[in-house]
């Protein structure tokens, strides 16, 4: 089974699910803790190509877009998302797993097992 890159909040209990998910299952994991290190904008541009959702899917519409006073309706476009995420990483979604060319937001965390079970 090829690796999972988990983009990971401990913080967060859905993403701390995800995790679970997969080191319960064996899976190989490299784990990015993207508050500490942020993605890059080629990051950015890969998830946005392998997520099947799409673009507006990245970003989150909690508490802090909404303390920045962002329009939901100004992110749908992938350069408008990939801009936004590279000022505020704190607003990408969490958790996300990557593997190969496919890549799952895990909310709910089960979600990410889509890209286990395509062994």
């Amino acid at each position: 089974m090829s690796n999972i890159r988990l983009y990971h909040n401990p913080n967060c209990s859905k993403s701390r699910g995800a995790l679970a998910l997969l080191e319960e299952r064996g899976v190989a994991l490299e784990i990015v803790e993207y508050l500490d290190h942020p993605p890059t904008r080629s990051d950015l541009e890969g998830l946005v190509r392998r997520l099947p959702e799409g673009a507006a899917t990245l970003v989150r519409h909690d508490s802090r877009f909404k303390s920045l006073e962002l329009d939901p309706d100004a992110y749908t476009k992938p350069e408008d998302v990939i801009a936004l995420l590279l000022q505020h990483p704190e607003l990408m979604q969490r958790p996300i797993a990557v593997r190969g060319e496919q890549a799952r937001i895990g909310r709910p965390p089960e979600k990410i097992l889509e890209l286990v079970a395509a062994d």
